[in-house]
């Protein structure tokens, strides 16, 4: 009988309230119906982050595999439809799917060897940005989130939230944001997006040679709405302008347009900062990045101009 560990049950209620005790008290019954449905046996001590809970199995001809178990949400409703679009290429393959439960079947990858575990931030930061070329090639599928949707909901929160900022510095970072985010909204982009690739998010393919993505919250949009993520999750060791840099000369994306995305991306931070009562982002590494972004003039996308911080 699966024990779920108390480390899931904690950070559900940190995040979804008493309400997902249900939920939790379901999930050995849910492992073991997909165990008998997929023939899986077992293989290993579990595993979880935030959210899902991570089973690793072997299959009936002794592939081995993960059954990844988690509630679905507007945010993980999508990570199937993704992964089968990907097909394997640069994401996890998806070998099963149950629609009612959420529930997958993964192929397992090197859970040992993770970009988090690469010690030179910039090398690890160019395969990372291979990776998401890799991504961002595939057609988007329908039936997913479009940026256009969340970006114009952020637009429509932010007034109400910047004025909760309590640090000046903030609301007035909030309103230059929102300002780069109306340059751009008019065209949101139309590709398949991870949302969340971050170092730790990208682990050692199953043949020992390559590197593929895990955990998307999949939506469809422009790329450069998804740069943050790589930004800020090795902060400090981050050089914002040269790893921006990075980033777009090898996804090939305009500058000016990707600093702007990049820019709403913060502005949806400091909207949830705001909403949830979070103090001063003084020494917040997503401020830090888009004062650093900020500090050269942005080049003009052809719809007005955002002029950096002098």
């Amino acid at each position: 009988m699966l024990v779920v560990p108390e480390g899931l049950r904690a950070s559900h209620v940190r995040y979804f309230g008493e309400a997902t005790a249900a939920w939790m008290d379901a999930l050995p019954g849910l492992a073991a119906r997909c165990v008998d449905a997929w023939g899986l046996r077992p293989d290993g001590e579990v595993w979880h982050g935030t959210v899902a809970l991570v089973v690793p199995v072997r299959r009936a001809d002794g592939t081995p595999a993960v059954l990844k178990l988690q509630p679905v949400d507007r945010e993980t409703v999508g990570e199937p439809v993704a992964l089968r679009a990907w097909g394997g290429r640069g994401a996890v393959r998806l070998l099963e799917h149950d629609a009612e439960s959420g529930s997958m079947l993964l192929e397992r990858l090197d859970a040992a060897r993770g970009l988090g575990g690469v010690a030179d931030v910039r090398a690890a930061l160019r395969t990372l940005s291979g990776v998401l070329a890799q991504l961002h090639a595939v057609a988007a599928p329908p039936g997913l989130r479009h940026l256009a949707d969340i970006a114009s909901g952020l637009l429509e929160r932010a007034p109400r939230a910047i004025p909760r900022l309590p640090d000046p510095a903030d609301r007035e970072l909030a309103r230059t944001c929102v300002a780069a985010l109306r340059e751009v909204l008019p065209e949101p982009g139309d590709r398949l997006l991870h949302w969340d690739l971050h170092y730790d998010n990208v682990l050692g393919a199953p043949d020992g040679a390559g590197w593929v993505a895990i955990d998307p919250k999949p939506l469809v949009g422009d790329p450069g709405f998804e740069l943050l993520a790589a930004l800020h999750n090795r902060w400090p060791e981050t050089d914002v302008l040269p790893h921006f840099d990075l980033m777009t000369e090898v996804l090939g994306l305009d500058r000016g347009r990707a600093a702007r995305w990049t820019l709403a991306r913060v502005l949806q931070n400091l909207v949830w900062a705001a909403e949830e009562g979070t103090a001063s982002w003084s020494a917040h590494p997503d401020r830090l990045i888009a004062e650093a972004l900020l500090s050269r003039e942005l080049p003009v996308t052809g719809r007005g101009r955002c002029a950096g911080r002098r």
